[in-house]
């Protein structure tokens, strides 16, 4: 059995986004706690990510970007472009106030009424965000090693001007890649098999041929599962779980998946 390709995810897989994220959201939240000092840092960002994600869930493009795999937080520093899904021209035309609201609600549940700090806050968290294109350390030692002897895709849930722009603010990443399949070009998301059908297809492999390297079970484990793909759950963070999705593998870092890679080819 031999492996031909590898297929990445790309949040928090490759690139560190929950850092990029708590980092943007902790400058933002000391931004406001300077104007008004009763603040609690720590509570506002807790605050506005429950707010965030209640407004979010509201809006009737929920059932859209969960299928396609976008989260609240996204939705907070994302510009969604409107040359793809007609939904995505809806969250582009929403953004701007849930930006706004989700800052307002989340000062007012501590305390502060003060739209016009919200409105501040809601443009200085994309800022933030943008600023901060983490991505971890392995990461390009992995890849510059694979992409000698396999055929890499990445495989990636979210809006497609985002995502793009996600690879874009880490110079020679997309480079190394034969394909990139974006869950909102595609019109559905992981983990949907037809999504990983399309990434074979790409690709010109079986599923046995091709392993599915991700950090979420319910998004890359799952859907790589129902095609019949090899798949390495990476768990960074030694993340307990259930047997209600098990991986065929599991890492704590990009560096340990060839030695699983040699291990598939031997058997």
């Amino acid at each position: 059995m031999t492996i031909k390709a590898v297929l990445f995810d790309l949040d928090d897989t490759l690139l560190w986004d929950d850092r990029s994220v708590k980092e943007a959201f902790e400058a933002t939240c000391r931004e406001a706690a300077a104007r008004y000092p009763e603040i609690d840092p720590d509570k506002l960002e807790e605050a506005v990510r429950h707010e965030a994600r209640a407004l979010y869930e509201s809006f009737e493009t929920f059932p859209f970007t969960k299928m396609i795999g976008i989260n609240p937080f996204e939705g907070l520093w994302a510009n969604f472009g409107t040359d793809h899904h007609e939904q995505f021209r809806k969250l582009g035309d929403l953004a701007p106030g849930y930006r706004k609201e989700s800052w307002t609600r989340g000062l007012k549940a501590v305390g502060v009424d003060d739209a016009e700090l919200g409105a501040i806050l809601a443009e200085k968290f994309p800022a933030e965000r943008r600023s901060r294109p983490y991505i971890y350390d392995e990461t390009f030692r992995v890849l510059n090693d694979l992409k000698k002897k396999y055929k890499l895709l990445l495989l990636t849930n979210g809006a497609p001007d985002l995502q793009h722009e996600k690879i874009a603010g880490v110079p020679e990443l997309d480079t190394y890649f034969d394909h990139i399949v974006i869950s909102g070009a595609h019109g559905e998301g992981k983990p949907a098999e037809s999504i990983f059908k399309h990434a074979m297809e790409l690709l010109g492999i079986e599923a046995f041929e091709g392993i599915m390297i991700g950090d979420k079970l319910t998004t890359d484990i799952l859907g790589s599962n129902r095609v019949g793909m090899h798949n390495a759950w990476i768990n960074r963070h030694g993340v307990s779980r259930s047997d209600e999705i098990v991986p065929k593998h599991e890492i704590a870092s990009l560096d340990e998946l060839q030695a699983i890679i040699n291990g598939i080819d031997k058997k």
